[in-house]
Order: structure tokens, then sequence, then C-alpha cells
């Protein structure tokens, strides 16, 4: 039952994803007061972005709607992009993952760390949206969640009651967002951009370590080059060509909050048996 309520519940804000990261480029690129009223994720209506068109209820069923309408909008028959139950599912993957293999504790300060960790996914998952149609991380979303990181930071601290937790999320960021620092610096923005400076100060204060935050580099760095070779070899790519990198240090970071210990476990036991 937890499964399932996780699951239909990472659907529903999946879904709203789609709707705030398609509102916020909207809105930014906007300067009427009304649009930007009808944008409100608070008080406008869900709206086809095609026709404009306010949208039923039973148009918004996640992954379900768009299934039984074939892909394409109800009003104008226009398509509805495939990234919208993309979006939902791996949210909802994400959330149960999440809950099976979340590295706190239970109580009540493993219950709060479980419910942080489930609102920076949703964050995350709209970062990579927007990082990878627009190629932007817009600080809108990066400082609040740095916020929840910091939040998160503390409490885990509480939590183990060890302060030796808020200086490996130091490290943790100095590791990521120190080295995409210098790198940024060194080649005057060229190799990396300024969003994914910030991101990565959010990002390794969340790796809680040194070594976790180097983790988290390696794995964005090989993640990156698994998807590039490919497409550079079938000509869809060039190496000159700009890829967005903050969904490869999600997707990494990611990983490693929820399967570190068990990567660093492994290599600790191929040492000694080596």
């Amino acid at each position: 039952m937890v499964y399932l309520a996780l699951f239909l519940l990472g659907l529903c804000f999946g879904s709203l994803v789609n709707a705030f990261v398609w509102r916020l480029h909207e809105t930014a690129n906007t300067k009427s007061l009304k649009r930007k009223k009808e944008l409100s994720i608070l008080h406008g209506r869900s709206m086809c972005v095609h026709c404009r068109h306010t949208l039923a209820w039973y148009d918004l069923v996640p992954v379900l709607s768009w299934l039984s309408l074939g892909g394409k909008c109800r009003y104008c028959k226009k398509p509805i992009h495939f990234q919208y139950p993309l979006v939902e599912l791996i949210t909802a993957v994400l959330f149960v993952l999440s809950y099976m293999y979340r590295p706190h504790s239970y109580g009540i300060y493993g219950f709060i760390l479980f419910a942080l960790w489930l609102i920076l996914l949703v964050g995350f998952m709209a970062l990579i949206v927007y990082d990878i149609r627009w190629m932007l991380l817009p600080n809108s979303i990066v400082f609040p969640l740095t916020g929840v990181a910091v939040f998160h930071t503390l409490v885990l601290a509480i939590d183990k009651q060890d302060l030796d937790v808020v200086i490996g999320a130091v490290m943790g960021l100095m590791s990521v967002g120190g080295l995409f620092y210098v790198l940024f610096q060194y080649s005057k923005g060229k190799w990396i951009g300024g969003g994914d400076v910030k991101l990565g100060f959010l990002l390794g204060l969340l790796a809680g370590g040194l070594l976790e935050g180097l983790m988290v580099v390696f794995v964005a760095s090989l993640l990156g080059t698994l998807f590039a070779l490919p497409a550079i070899a079938l000509k869809k790519q060039t190496i000159s060509n700009r890829i967005p990198f903050g969904p490869f240090l999600i997707t990494s970071l990611i990983i490693v909050y929820l399967f570190g210990s068990m990567i660093m476990s492994l290599f600790e036991a191929q040492y000694i048996l080596v």
C-alpha cells in the first residue's frame, strides 16, 4: 500500500512539474500582468500549451489522459509531447525507489528527512526538464532547493547528533561547487555554465562528504560521456555543441544519495580482496 500511495503521489507531483516548468518559462517571457496571473501555478487554470483551452479534470489524469487521447489535445488535436507522461512516470518511480532505498533511519527525524528528499526530487525533476528544454537552471528553483538542502543537513545532524554531518556537507559542497567554480573562472564560462556552479553547490551539500561529492562529479561525467559518444557517432551531436550537464549531475546525485553507501562498500570490499 505504501508503494502504491507513493507511486500515485509521484504521478501527481510529476504532473505538477510539467505544469510548473512550462508556466515558469512562459511567465519569464511575458510582461503582461494579466498573462502572468493566468500562468500562476496557484491561481491559473490548467490549459493546453498550444490552443490555451482550459482543460477539464478528465484531461489531467497523469499518464492515463495522455494515453486515452492518443497523445493529442482533445480540443485542437495538436500533439502533446511525450515529456508529460515520461516525467510523471519517472517521478513516481523515484518516489518508490526513495522509500525502498532510503538511507536514513525510521522515526520522526527519518520521516522529516524523507519528506524533504521528496520535495528535493520534485525540484530536481523541474530543473532537469527546464535544462533539457531551454539550457537554463533557474535561480527561482535552485535557490529554494538550496534552502531545503540546508534544512535537510541540519535535521540529519540533529538525528545523528553528530557535528561531522555539517562538516561533511561543507566538504561535499566544496568538492562539487568549488571544483565547478574554479573551472568556470578558469575557462571564463566556456567549459561549464554559471547555473551548473550553483547547482554544484546544492548537490555537493546533499552528497554529504568529500568522497561522495567527487563520486557525484565522476558519475555525472561518466553518464555525460555515455550519452555524448553515441550521439557523436550517429552525427546527431558534435563535440562543439553544448549539452546540458544539469540532468547528468542531478541523476548522479540521486544515485549517490540512495546507493552511495552501497557503492562505497563494494569498492572497499574489492580493495580488501585485492
